[in-house]
């Protein structure tokens, strides 16, 4: 959208036709996320980022499988580094070795995504890290150590501790997803329409939220019949 502070352009990077699909679809219903390309191997992904830097726009971001017919993940990763690419990277993969998961963080991969995994997971994460990325937009020119630190943890899922009774985490995460991406505040009724939920359902995560003061709750003033709150993603 043209108001929006931030429009993340994505690559796709999977040799599964079926999953590279998928993947670039959930992008595509992601607001403030741009599907920029689709590449199938290690070699491709590096022509893709080459590509978007000489056409003046630039990848923000990679959902890296590790798994390529060509070359590993982490491979395309260092290469990455090494040609000097400021883009992120995200690992989208099945492979769970501990060796791996290093290796990956050492790579400067940011988030590591476990597949199979829900669209909610997948939308939680990108929300994630686009959250991350307005942090890092607000500081000025010489970061505070608050703002790294706030910056960083919205990189991290804000649910730990056990759920109440009758919330599931796969909801909830498609809630904060919601949230996170959302331009405004949100009432019940608008995450009802959007998540295909009850109203009832809707308002019992958003209080949740806001008792986990992750969200910020204020009365709607201005609309017709009853008042409705509204919620205000914090984190």
């Amino acid at each position: 959208m043209a108001t929006d502070p931030l429009s993340i352009r994505v690559l796709v990077v999977d040799d599964e036709p079926i999953a590279a699909d998928a993947h670039s679809v959930y992008v595509q219903r992601l607001d403030g996320f741009t599907l920029a390309a689709v590449a199938r191997n290690g070699q491709e992904t590096l022509r893709a980022l080459a590509d978007a830097s000489t056409s003046g726009e630039p990848i923000d971001l990679i959902l890296l499988d590790m798994n390529l017919p060509d070359l590993h993940g982490l491979d395309v990763s260092r290469r990455i580094r090494a040609a000097g690419y400021a883009v992120d990277i995200i690992a989208i993969t099945a492979v769970r070795e501990l060796q791996i998961v290093r290796g990956a963080i050492s790579a400067g991969i940011v988030q590591y995504l476990i597949k199979p995994f829900t669209y909610a997971t997948f939308a939680e994460k990108l929300a994630n890290y686009r959250q991350f990325r307005l942090q890092l937009q607000t500081q000025e020119s010489a970061a505070s150590q608050r703002g790294v630190d706030q910056a960083f943890a919205s990189l991290r899922s804000p649910v730990e501790a056990a759920l109440p009774k009758g919330l599931s985490e796969a909801t909830l995460a498609a809630v904060v997803a919601l949230l996170k991406t959302s331009p405004g505040p949100v009432s019940a009724t608008e995450v009802m329409e959007q998540l295909g939920m009850s109203r009832v359902t809707a308002r019992r995560y958003l209080e949740y939220l806001a008792d986990q003061q992750s969200v910020r709750r204020s009365a709607r003033y201005g609309t017709p019949g009853r008042p409705e709150n509204e919620y205000t993603w914090l984190r």
